[in-house]
């Protein structure tokens, strides 16, 4: 069969299994699992079905691990890194010792290759465990923990699983504590100074090439840039890819143009939605062919089943019993203000979902290794086993825990406060390039950047208020008519292509623009429609040092509780309503016509308002431009 049609077919199901479960609510890689798991046991399958461990760890493991650390924040890294350390290595050794025990009694095995085998169990997938997190909605410091502990685990067990396989191969004398806490560190250090070298390469690059496709290729070769180079001089690849990852992502902004970073977001994206989905297919296509690998050992089955049952009772027991123990001692010591809550740990502890490591580490194992068909098999029942429990269920402990995903109220408000922050920001700059300009710009260019501005500021505000579903906001009238009017436009396009009256390159650049203008508008409303669940918010507390906010109070009585003054009176339609704290006139919104609360402030200097919307306690301060 030529190898066109498997990567074809394997592509398709990835492509239509996903889309599936985003469409009735489930989780990709469960549902790919078990497909993959069905599909195995079918006539047709090509047996046996084995897949390299070596593609995995060299082909799907970089950019996969790349790529989540792209999306990780370095700040949120930094925040949590005693919590993310303590998973992502004492974690990881006190499970794979824990397992060790378990199998060296029941697979009468030795004890280093029990300790591989709990190695290979002991970390939670990087794609698996985030993936069922972000789709149920839990707090983002909680995934964050998840997210750092996933990108460096892989880590640890891969060391671990490598300095058993020298005491498999060369007996007890071959690595002592010494050599294995020195391999330890060089693979740690190591893997650090290596992918921080091939963050300054690439960076460099970056810095002195433009081009978009060219900076995107360089971004696709960077996980192996940082990964093959460390691998080759014995050091941690995995945490080479990772460091080179976070620090790419987080320098981007400032040495990478704005059209390389969307491209190459929206190419990852695509590429990252077939790896990630892929591996959890193969992972399942494998069933068949390890099932009967142990059916045919001296193992049996039914034995190997049982003890592989037990290990995943262990790795599920052990990891709540690791991290309530560590939560409760960090209070004990006065560490509480940088270690999770109660709550949030329980819920941590749940979420230890395996993936399509512990399954390739398993595989890496020497062919000498006593019992390894039972290991595979092993590997995968817990693979599976932890993807199908704890993934099911992690949404019903967040909701018996009262765990809730980010306010979408609160996501708004930020984003209203970082938006309005940026416009100010760019009109300081505007009115510097004024004063500096050898030019006289013309008024009318002053006013139109002006307006490109206020109307940003004022689409944020807007998502905070409870419009009536009767009225359409300014914001929203825009992006409704400029829609049609860019339907319009590419239709009278399209029709002059037809005729063959223009040049194929000018079409090509005219689509783009009004592609990129229309991709604008649409990534707005995608936004919007995730913010249209509408909690409460609480009065926000902090008041970022502003004496205004702290000497205004939170509420005070309105003087026209029936809406805008002004509009009353002269019979305009408001957007949303402003309360003036210091004398309660309501007002306006400056997404609204009259803007009557901003002026209200210019005409009696009173500095602080309130939204009067209702469920809305946030408080703006017109002098210092901060929220409180």
């Amino acid at each position: 069969m030529h190898i066109a049609l498997p990567l074809f077919l394997l592509t398709a199901a990835v492509v239509a299994i996903a889309a599936l479960a985003r469409r009735v609510g489930l989780s990709a890689p469960l549902l790919l699992v078990a497909v993959g798991a069905v599909t195995s046991f079918l006539p047709f399958m090509p047996y046996p079905f084995e897949v390299d461990p070596e593609i995995i760890l060299l082909g799907f493991l970089p950019p996969l691990l790349f790529a989540a650390a792209s999306n990780t924040s370095l700040i949120d890294l930094s925040r949590e890194r005693r919590q993310i350390l303590q998973m992502s290595v004492l974690l990881v050794l006190f499970t794979a010792f824990g397992v060790a025990l378990v199998a060296w009694r029941l697979l009468d095995v030795p004890f280093a290759a029990a300790v591989a085998l709990g190695a290979v169990v002991a970390p939670p997938d990087a794609v698996a465990a985030t993936a069922v997190a972000r789709r149920i909605g839990l707090p983002r410091r909680v995934v964050s923990v998840l997210e750092g502990e996933s990108l460096f685990n892989d880590a640890t067990a891969l060391v671990t699983v490598n300095t058993a396989k020298g005491l498999i191969a060369g007996g007890a004398g071959a690595t002592t504590v010494f050599t294995a806490g020195r391999d330890f560190f060089w693979a740690s250090a190591g893997g650090v100074a290596i992918g921080f070298v091939a963050y300054l390469l690439v960076s460099w690059v970056w810095r002195h090439v433009t081009d978009t496709v060219t900076v995107v290729a360089l971004s696709f070769l960077s996980p192996w840039i940082a990964y093959l180079p460390a691998e080759e001089a014995h050091a941690s690849g995995v945490i080479a890819a990772v460091v080179c990852g976070v620090a790419t992502s987080h320098e981007a902004p400032r040495i990478q143009t704005a059209q390389s970073r969307v491209s190459e977001q929206l190419n990852w994206a695509s590429m990252t939605f077939l790896l990630e989905n892929m591996v959890f297919l193969l992972i399942g296509l494998q069933t068949r062919t390890i099932v009967d690998g142990v059916r045919n050992s001296g193992s049996g089955l039914g034995r190997t089943v049982g003890i592989a049952l037990l290990v995943l009772v262990t790795v599920m027991v052990l990891r709540p019993i690791w991290l309530l123990g560590s939560e409760a001692i960090s209070r004990r010591m006065g560490w509480s203000s940088t270690a999770m809550t109660g709550r949030e740990v329980a819920i941590a502890s749940w979420a230890g979902m395996r993936g399509v490591v512990t399954l390739a580490a398993a595989s890496l194992l020497p062919a000498d290794t006593p019992e390894r068909a039972a290991m595979i098999f092993i590997a995968l029942f817990v693979t599976v086993g932890t993807l199908v429990l704890q993934g099911f269920t992690l949404g019903y402990v967040s909701r018996r825990l009262d765990l809730h995903g980010p306010d979408p109220r609160e996501d708004a408000l930020q984003t209203a406060q970082l938006t309005q922050a940026a416009v100010n920001a760019g009109n300081r700059r505007l009115e510097e390039e004024l004063d500096d300009s050898e030019f006289e710009v013309p008024e009318q260019v002053i006013t139109v950047l002006q307006h490109q501005g206020a109307r940003r500021a004022n689409l944020a505000w807007e998502r905070l208020g409870h419009s009536d579903e009767g009225t359409e906001t300014p914001s929203d009238a825009y992006r409704r008519l400029r829609s049609a009017m860019l339907d319009a436009e590419r239709t009278k396009v399209l029709k002059l292509r037809d005729k063959g009256v223009m040049d194929h390159e000018v079409l090509q650049a005219v689509m783009g623009s009004l592609d990129l203008e229309e991709s604008m508008i649409a990534r707005v409303q995608d936004y919007d429609r995730s913010l249209t669940e509408r909690m409460l918010l609480t009065p926000e507390q902090r008041q970022f040092g502003c004496e205004h906010l702290a000497d205004a109070p939170f509420a005070t009585d309105p003087l026209t509780p029936d809406g805008c003054e002004e509009c009353l009176q002269d019979g305009s339609v408001w957007v949303h309503l402003r309360l003036c704290l210091a004398c309660g006139h309501v007002g306006c919104c400056d997404s609204s016509v009259g803007k009557h609360a901003s002026k209200h402030h210019e005409e009696t200097g009173h500095p602080v308002m309130r939204s009067f919307e209702p469920g809305e306690g946030w408080r703006w301060c017109f002098v210092d431009d901060v929220l409180g």
